[in-house]
């Protein structure tokens, strides 16, 4: 992996929605951008946090108790174990940090559960 990663470029290089691609590592997380479009799907991460950047578009993060609303420049941590759904009306481009292994789907594996994917 190269040491220096362009945000905007790692974005340029795919399209397909709620597909993770790794940025970079640092320790034992990765640092991931996705594109989001639509409706994700009903999960938890019963051992992990969740760190979510949005970079451009607005993001919603759906929770049981009630939504956060992330637009860019905006950050949210969902808890560990807080049942969550993203989604995006619009496209968005977004940035997650979470430990190294980290499924997409949580605690609730479907259609959209996806291996996280390097860069290419």
């Amino acid at each position: 992996m190269a040491d220096t990663r362009n945000i905007w470029d790692a974005l340029d290089s795919f399209s397909e929605h709620w597909s993770p691609r790794r940025l970079a590592s640092i320790n034992d997380y990765d640092v991931k951008v996705f594109k989001a479009q639509g409706e994700f799907t009903w999960h938890s991460h019963p051992d992990t946090d969740e760190l979510f950047l949005v970079l451009a578009g607005e993001l919603v993060i759906q929770l049981r108790d009630g939504d956060v609303v992330l637009g860019p420049g905006d950050v949210h941590v969902v808890p560990r174990g807080v049942e969550h759904c993203p989604r995006a009306d619009d496209e968005v481009h977004a940035l997650l940090i979470e430990p190294r292994g980290t499924v997409n789907t949580g605690d609730t594996p479907s259609e959209r559960t996806a291996e996280v994917r390097e860069l290419g």
